[in-house]
C-alpha cells in the first residue's frame, strides 16, 4: 500500500489533450518522467528503458492483461512517485519491457488513494 506524504500540496489540476488523455510531468524516485493517467491500469506501469534510467529493480515476473493482450512484466516497488504536489512512497509498480514509448502509465496503485473528479476536460486529483 502506498504511503502518502502530507507535506506537499494536496491537489493537482490537469487539462486533457486533444485526444482526451491526461498527460503530465512527474517524478519516480526523484527522476523526471512523463505520466499518462490510466484509471484502467491496476499499477503504475514503467517502460523498461525508463525503469533502467530511474534505477528500478525487476522482481518476480507476472502476466498481466493490457490493451495489447496478455504480457509478462516484472513487479517492482517505486520508492517515491510524485505528480505535481502530490507525493506517495512505496507505490506498487510493474516494469514493462513491451512498451514502445517512454511514457509511464500512472495507474491505480497511485491514484486509488486520491479523490478524482473530471468535468469538461479538466481532471482534479486531490488527497481526501
Amino acid at each position: 500500500m502506498a504511503v502518502i506524504d502530507l507535506e506537499v500540496s494536496s491537489e493537482v489540476v490537469l487539462q486533457s489533450n486533444r485526444n482526451g488523455h491526461y498527460i503530465a510531468p512527474g517524478f519516480i524516485n526523484g527522476h523526471p518522467v512523463t505520466f499518462l493517467l490510466d484509471t484502467g491500469a491496476t499499477t503504475v506501469s514503467v517502460p523498461e528503458r525508463v525503469a533502467k534510467k530511474v534505477g528500478l529493480t525487476p522482481g518476480r515476473a507476472v502476466r498481466v492483461s493490457t490493451a495489447n493482450g496478455v504480457v509478462s512484466v516484472y513487479q517492482t516497488q517505486l520508492n517515491t512517485v510524485q505528480l505535481g504536489g502530490i507525493q506517495m512512497q512505496l507505490v506498487e509498480g510493474h516494469i514493462n519491457p513491451h512498451m514502445s514509448s517512454d511514457i509511464v502509465l500512472l495507474g491505480m496503485s497511485f491514484m486509488r488513494n486520491l479523490e478524482i473528479n473530471q468535468r469538461a476536460g479538466v481532471l482534479v486529483l486531490k488527497l481526501p
